[in-house]
């Protein structure tokens, strides 16, 4: 499981200060790293911390090239976490076995299906009639692949992914286990205290190059489909509603929910527990801090939060008393500020 320095530069580029040589044995954080192990250094805030750690080699900026060789190897690069980035995703690839691609005997593939070559399918997935399976794609124990469904080419999903009729995956998407793709929406017409079901008719359109976390659920459309675009990363337990549109390289963080209709730009980030009500549009690159909840459109690019700060409990209680009041003081604060406004123009009175 080991490399050298020297490999790495070779297959990654950045500027090698150190011994080529050098035996890198994990990846590591930089405040954990042992002398075989390679950590990163991406902002000079962190620099104190080049002298204190333990790393045998370090990721560094050209800025604190001086400080990293005079400790030991560096590799310096424009961008530090980028170079990582990459760096974890050679390290797998020359790291974790890959096996050859099969059709399990235990999987059961409609004859109506297409698979294409190269296609690796584990026990127990369900491939439906129609469904497209293209080249390198790889479907994870239990999968199930719902009738006219595509997935696209280099696609991975992992154990107990299920994709509904009708909806496509693009190519070299990430869907990670328990993800629920074209489940039908949350639509239903009231009727004398009852609820009538209103039937999903669209499907999922999911773009190229998306990945999707654990246990995340991106519903099928109403009429129109919901639209996951190029580049997309949704983390774990993520709620789509019916009909959402979201931009392409957009990123959402866990436990996200975006309600029906929502249409959201393109390179926007939305903060961990944030809520997004429907019918509302995000502008591109627009950014939501955890927690916020969104009950308005936003027009223009920029960092939006709304939340109450945590306080302990009777501070909060004695707070959100006096919220409630803030209206009835603002209509007393217009009467006394009208009230100034007339006696400033009304002529002075001599006695």
């Amino acid at each position: 499981m080991s490399t050298t320095l020297g490999l790495v530069v070779e297959a990654l580029g950045g500027e090698l200060l150190g011994d080529g040589a050098a035996v890198i044995a994990r990846l590591a954080p930089l405040a954990t790293a042992q002398p075989t192990e390679i950590a990163f250094v991406a902002q000079a805030r962190y620099a104190h911390q080049i002298e204190s750690t333990r790393a045998g080699v370090l990721i560094v900026p050209p800025s604190l090239q001086v400080a990293a060789s005079a400790r030991g190897a560096c590799i310096v690069a424009d961008d530090p976490y980028l170079y990582f980035a990459r760096l974890t995703q050679w390290w797998r690839a020359q790291h974790a076995p890959v096996l050859p691609p099969r059709i399990h005997p235990q999987s059961a593939i409609d004859p109506d299906a297409t698979i294409a070559e190269g296609v690796d399918v584990a026990a127990f997935c369900v491939v439906g009639p129609g469904a497209r399976i293209e080249a390198g794609a790889r479907l994870g124990p239990h999968c199930v692949v719902g009738a006219g469904a595509v997935v696209g080419a280099g696609s991975c999903l992992s154990a107990h992914v299920t994709i509904g009729e009708g909806c496509s995956l693009g190519q070299r998407c990430i869907v990670h286990s328990g993800v629920v793709i074209g489940a039908d929406g949350f639509g239903f017409a009231p009727h004398q205290g009852q609820w009538v079901k209103i039937e999903q008719l669209g499907a999922v359109r999911i773009g190229n190059d998306v990945e999707i976390g654990a246990n995340t659920c991106i519903d099928r459309g109403a009429l129109d489909d919901t639209v996951i675009e190029d580049g997309v990363k949704l983390d774990n337990l993520i709620q789509i509603g019916h009909n959402v549109h979201i931009g392409a390289h957009s990123a959402m963080a866990g436990c996200v929910g975006v309600a029906g209709s929502a249409h959201i730009g393109a390179h926007c980030t939305v903060g961990g527990g944030a809520i997004v009500l429907g019918h509302l549009t995000l502008a591109d690159r627009v950014n939501i801090s955890a927690g916020t909840v969104v009950t308005r459109s936003i027009n223009k690019p920029g960092h939006y939060t709304g939340m109450f700060p945590i306080d302990d409990n009777a501070s909060w209680e004695k707070n959100a008393a006096s919220l409630k009041q803030l209206n009835r003081l603002r209509e007393r604060l217009k009467a006394i500020e009208q009230a100034l406004a007339q006696a400033a123009q009304e002529p002075s009175r001599t006695p």
